[in-house]
């Protein structure tokens, strides 16, 4: 009897996936800094509009529309929301013991635990919105107009769901149509290619930078957030749905040049993309006693201090996703419940389907 053989994994989404992630922390690290430096300022700006939509791209990229069948209903509870649940609850003592004051509400996710949330409500949707004609199409006029609704809001993460929506929706049909492997997207970049990428990073960033005043009153930073309603935003005008359009556009454009430097092949860095879910529900829990106590505001020079925290992201991310951390961490991140169904298989994580 022959063993089946294992699923392969391709490096260069795993490597994508731990350079997000560490792009998560360091938007995260970097927020304080942007009070008293415009370079800061600038860098969380670039960022900001791009790395969510990069993760539900890849969230996509890897979903199934197909029919849901037992076991996957089954990892949607025990990987996303088992997970929220308990992170909720943690976040709510940990604020308790540092301000005294608490506000359980799971209708409200605290910090980056929205994403859960949105997670779940993409596969949820993803089934029927590929019965569709041109899903994508759908997904962005859902998006656009989401935006005109004032009584859609972050109660259960919903804004953000329905205005992140396209890029989730985009990474399902780019895998759905194989366009990956019929692009040739996988082989190995040109130098002149990967030098434009570079260039086109390097240049919103410099545009971010001399006009960051303006992006500051215009509450830009805010706009990348998929959160408020374009009202909220100060733009209740006809054509505010144009704004989310070309921030919708810069996404794309930010993460294809973002897609284009990350290495095809295997690094030393490349199984720790696997474990990115470690790292996004921790990290918080490392950079909340900085962001409480005020000790990165007013630093000088400040572009130092820039350096400092994008070094000190990438050991965040690498620690939190090592074997020890994992071992410690895994019944919080990684929750295996088999006492909760009625068949204790699907509780184990185990379950084919």
């Amino acid at each position: 009897m022959t063993r089946p053989h294992a699923k392969t994994r391709t490096p260069f989404w795993d490597n994508a996936r731990f350079a997000a992630i560490v792009l998560v922390v360091f938007g995260h690290a970097i927020q304080r800094l942007t009070y008293d430096s415009d370079a800061a300022e600038a860098l969380y700006l670039l960022v900001y509009a791009f790395h969510m939509p990069l993760f539900a791209l890849v969230a996509g990229y890897f979903s199934s529309s197909a029919e849901p069948s037992r076991a996957r209903m089954a990892r949607l509870f025990t990987d996303l929301i088992a997970p929220y649940l308990i992170f909720e609850t943690l976040w709510t003592i940990t604020q308790f013991l540092v301000t005294g004051r608490t506000n359980l509400d799971p209708a409200q996710p605290s910090w980056t635990l929205w994403f859960l949330l949105a997670l779940a409500l993409f596969r949820l949707v993803l089934p029927y919105l590929a019965l569709l004609r041109a899903p994508v199409v759908w997904a962005l006029a859902i998006s656009v107009v989401a935006g005109y609704l004032p009584s859609i809001d972050s109660t259960f993460s919903v804004s953000r769901f329905l205005g992140l929506l396209p890029f989730f929706t985009l990474g399902w049909w780019l895998r759905e149509h194989d366009v990956v492997a019929r692009a040739g997207l996988l082989a190995a970049r040109p130098v002149w290619l990967r030098v434009t990428a570079g260039a086109v990073l390097a240049g919103v960033g410099a545009l971010a930078l001399v006009f960051v005043d303006t992006w500051r009153d215009v509450r830009l930073g805010t706009w990348f957030f998929f959160v408020d309603p374009y009202v909220d935003l100060d733009a209740p005008q006809w054509w505010a749905g144009g704004i989310r359009l070309a921030i919708i556009a810069l996404a794309l454009i930010l993460m294809t040049a973002f897609l284009l430097l990350v290495p095809r092949g295997e690094t030393r860095w490349t199984h720790l993309g696997r474990y990115t879910m470690y790292v996004y529900l921790l990290h918080t829990f490392v950079l909340y006693p900085f962001r409480q106590s005020g000790v990165l505001r007013g630093l000088e020079p400040s572009w130092l201090w820039i350096v400092v925290v994008a070094v000190a992201s990438v050991v965040i991310a690498v620690a939190l996703s090592s074997r020890p951390v994992r071992r410690l961490t895994r019944p919080l991140v990684e929750p295996r419940m088999p006492w909760l169904f009625r068949d204790r298989e699907l509780g184990t994580g185990r379950a084919s389907g």
